[in-house]
């Protein structure tokens, strides 16, 4: 069974000082492609390296962007830059990007800038033709918005969904997979159980976001067959079975 991380940050420090031993231990387990988001263009260059590596390593694929999170930060020539180093990786994607309204003590002026720094990067990516990652908390109204007031259709990935099924279904109708992850390892997490089990077999992929997630160790590629385990169980499936789809769903996306 071949499987791909479809999120994953190697190129952070708890990951990258180890990563070769890191993507050998993925790779014994079956992972052998990784998509790899940047957060903010202090890491872009960090993380385009990262698509230099030697192919023994596996199949890495970029994407160059501005999370939510560093958006009161961004200034216009940060979009210049975006679209600069984007021009020089041509198969990168763009990302992570997106919304995040999990603290209820934003402003309304905080939450508009991140729709503008989100809005302007969805409209980088549809000029350049470049499919996304989108971080959404708590705001699926909101990026279904943006999408559609952009025109974005390029399709990408919804990462570490932890909507509803109805949420799900409308990023879906707009063009992304949906990206399922280590929260699966978390049995509380009823909702994203519930969403996955609802979901058909062409609506999602497979993600750890490495080195997160995990509260009492650094969370590796290597745990993607633990999850892919947890989805057969919830879906009446096998593991194979998991494997065969995600990956014919990430062939897909990764396929331009």
């Amino acid at each position: 069974m071949n499987f791909t991380d479809t999120h994953c940050h190697l190129a952070d420090a708890a990951l990258r000082e180890n990563l070769p031993h890191i993507l050998t231990a993925a790779r014994k387990v079956g992972v052998k492609r990784f998509i790899v988001p940047a957060t903010c263009p202090q890491d872009w260059q960090s993380v385009a390296e990262l698509s230099e590596m030697p192919s023994e390593h596996g199949q890495i694929r970029i994407a160059l962007g501005i999370h939510p999170w560093f958006s009161d930060g961004i200034a216009e020539q940060d979009f210049t830059s975006l679209e600069a180093v984007l021009a020089r990786y041509p198969r990168a994607w763009v990302g992570e990007i997106g919304l995040d309204f999990y603290d209820k003590t934003q402003t309304p002026p905080q939450r508009e800038r991140q729709i503008q720094v989100f809005s302007h990067q969805l409209a980088i990516a549809q000029t350049q033709r470049r499919r996304v990652i989108i971080h959404n908390l708590k705001a699926t109204a909101d990026i279904a918005a943006a999408v559609k007031q952009t025109g974005f259709a390029q399709g990408g990935i919804v990462h570490a969904f932890s909507g509803s099924a109805e949420e799900a279904r409308v990023l879906v109708g707009l063009g992304f997979k949906i990206g399922i992850g280590s929260l699966l390892l978390n049995p509380n997490a009823r909702k994203v159980r519930d969403t996955l089990k609802a979901l058909n077999d062409g609506d999602f992929v497979l993600e750890t976001d490495s080195p997160f997630m995990l509260k009492k160790e650094i969370n590796t590629p290597a745990n993607i067959p633990g999850i892919a385990k947890i989805a057969a169980e919830i879906r009446g499936t096998c593991v194979e079975e998991i494997a065969k789809v995600t990956e014919r769903n990430a062939d897909a996306l990764l396929g331009r």
